[in-house]
């Protein structure tokens, strides 16, 4: 008994001395190794993540306000908020020391409440008390500049990586983005002519303006300057080959681009006449964007609308009383959004009238990825079906829905050749020393949508006038829609080619299927048993109605006999019951011991192998490296 209580604590001890003798091993032999070893490789940053933080030239500092006991009491925040420190920690790793993390734990009514505060930090009250929850970042860079998300939301977790990198990038590029706007639609304030009044401008170029550096691109300059970050194009219409040309060379350069055409563009004023309104229906309202989107793989066709029967939005008409569907004004939801790219991501719905398809150019080489896409009940009809039309109803004349999603938005990306093969066009004359580009210099960065209509107020906004102030009431997300589509683009390529990551949050779908299995034939002894007790309570029913004695209240013995049986039969199924969901725990805990003898023993005599060669290789390199200089004359 006293030798095996030695051999006992001595194989404890010699197992003590094993595992402190592998951490040491560990924190020599693997120091500076970084494994990723998760599924959807959750800490495995991007590599315009990396560019980003290598080309930091200034410090950053990041404060990570978090509510540690709070944030304990709710499960999903609180494994949330494991995700978003280790995520952080991994940034800063990255930087090189470019970028420093502070953890704060903001108590009530304390100093790090308002610094939070100050920063851009707001906190979501837990109680009547004034407690609060804190779970968000703020960034300041060496010029007090300061950028803040102001909570981590756990729904937008696969885009955790994007919004912590495009702080970082904020932070290293503080000026303001320069956008240019090239437009064909009235969409500035100015004179309407048809009213003889001034007219305010569209709610969404309002909301760019206090976003972003706009500047006017006038269509009859023939040159688009290039500090521009970003270039937009609305409806482009009658562009002189000039000026084609010059976006051209933009986009070539690297420039990045965002464009609006349309099959029939409500707004267009081509042929407005108050003398004569038919004018103005009958006239060419397409966008014509020339050689530009097919030179950069893109196929529209001004010539066809999306019609969609499963998105068709209801109408007014003088022609009817009542409300109509109309195939060619759509309210697109989220099923016809692309839930992994970071423009369309968490919104509800998006409102579009009478809009296009987009397609790749066959042959191309570029990355064409949709954004905005209808049902599968839908089909292509003629763009003049939908001039002069006064009952939508016609449109469902006929329409044969294909089968098939139609793009309506779509991201691309990739090296294009020039729409301009032959040089530059008739009258354009290039400065000294400058050459044309025939293919891209940079790749394009490009996202194009396939109807302008989306744009107006009338599709997504209710405006209102407040004691003499404009309010907007916003029922659609379409503003939200083209304001990510500019912020995103308004980026470097780098962070544009940060996308949306899997989440952490991973169910165990082993674990998960065996409590599928064992419910399924747990619900069939469930049926099993109520069949049996409806069954039962009929032949009670029946031997009652047989009595002579209709106000006896004791039982028969055949009724007793019958009870008795079914309550043996009852215990039974309950016993198998039992065992079903006894089998259902042994399984699980039979993985669970699995899984434990993996992590606990398995992992680290593997590492503990793989370090112990690591050494043992090393050893031999030395040796051979000191033979080699000890041989040498």
């Amino acid at each position: 008994m006293t030798n095996r209580s030695t051999l006992g604590g001595g194989a404890l001890l010699a197992l003590a001395l094993l595992l402190i003798g592998l951490t040491v091993l560990f924190d020599h032999a693997l120091r500076g190794w970084r494994v990723d070893l998760t599924a959807n490789h959750l800490y495995t940053t991007a590599p315009g993540t990396d560019r980003i933080l290598k080309s930091l030239k200034e410090p950053i500092n990041l404060y990570f306000f978090y509510s540690e006991k709070p944030a304990s009491q709710i499960p999903d925040i609180a494994n949330y908020g494991v995700r978003v420190r280790e995520f952080l920690e991994e940034i800063v790793a990255r930087s090189g020391g470019k970028v420093q993390l502070h953890k704060v734990d903001p108590q009530p009514f304390s100093e790090d409440e308002d610094r939070a505060s100050e920063l851009g930090v707001r906190g979501r009250p837990l109680d009547a008390a004034g407690n609060q929850l804190y779970f968000g970042l703020a960034g300041t860079n060496s010029t007090d500049g300061k950028q803040a998300i102001e909570f981590f939301d756990p729904k937008k977790e696969e885009f955790l990586e994007y919004d912590v990198v495009k702080l970082i990038y904020q932070l290293a590029t503080p000026k303001k983005p320069v956008v240019g706007w090239l437009s064909s639609l009235p969409m500035a304030n100015g004179f309407d002519p048809q009213t003889g009044q001034m007219k305010e401008p569209w709610a969404i170029y309002t909301q760019a303006q206090q976003l972003f550096d706009l500047r006017t691109v006038e269509a009859g300059s023939g040159k688009v300057d290039p500090d521009l970050t970003l270039l937009v194009i609305v409806h482009p219409k009658n562009l002189s080959p000039a000026m084609q040309f010059a976006i051209d060379q933009y986009a070539l350069k690297g420039g990045h681009v965002l464009m609006f055409v349309d099959p029939l563009a409500e707004a267009d004023q081509a042929g407005a006449d108050p003398q004569n309104p038919m004018a103005a229906m009958q006239a060419d309202k397409s966008s014509q964007p020339g050689p530009l989107l097919a030179a950069w793989g893109v196929q529209f066709d001004p010539k066809q609308v999306v019609a969609d029967r499963g998105h068709a939005l209801q109408v007014s008409t003088r022609q009817s009383e009542s409300p109509v569907l109309h195939l060619g004004i759509l309210g697109l939801d989220n099923t016809d959004f692309t839930a992994g790219d970071v423009i369309t991501a968490g919104l509800s719905n998006v409102n579009v009238a009478t809009a296009g398809s987009l397609t790749q150019v066959k042959g191309s080489s570029v990355k064409f990825e949709p954004l905005l896409t209808s049902s599968t009940d839908a089909a292509l009809l003629p763009t003049d079906r939908f001039k002069m039309l006064f009952d939508p109803n016609s449109l469902r004349d006929g329409f044969k829905p294909t089968g098939q999603k139609y793009v309506m938005g779509a991201r691309i990306i990739g090296n294009v050749k020039t729409a301009f093969p032959n040089g530059p066009p008739t009258g354009v004359t290039l400065p000294a020393g400058q050459t044309a580009l025939k293919e891209s210099a940079k790749p394009l960065n490009l996202v194009v949508y396939a109807d302008t209509d989306m744009l107006t107020d009338y599709l997504w906004v209710h405006a209102q006038s407040v004691f003499g102030q404009r309010v907007d009431q916003v029922f659609a997300n379409n503003g939200d829609l083209v304001l990510n589509t500019l912020d995103n683009l308004a980026g470097s390529a780098d962070l544009i080619s940060v996308r949306g990551r899997a989440s952490f949050a991973r169910p165990f779908d082993r674990v998960e299927k065996l409590r599928h299995i064992a419910d399924d034939k747990f619900r069939a002894k469930e049926q099993e048993l109520e069949k049996q007790l409806s069954d039962t309570e009929e032949k009670l029913t029946s031997l009652q109605s047989k009595r002579n004695d209709k106000s006896a209240l004791v039982l028969t013995p055949d009724q007793e006999k019958e009870l008795d049986n079914f309550q043996n039969e009852k215990l039974r199924i309950r016993k198998e019951l039992r065992a079903v969901r006894a089998g259902l725990d042994q399984d699980i805990k039979g993985l669970g011991n699995w899984l434990k003898l993996l992590n606990i023993v398995i992992v680290p005599v593997l590492f503990a192998l793989i370090a112990l060669a690591f050494t043992v290789l090393r050893r031999q390199q030395r040796n051979a490296a000191s033979a080699a200089s000890g041989a040498r004359p």
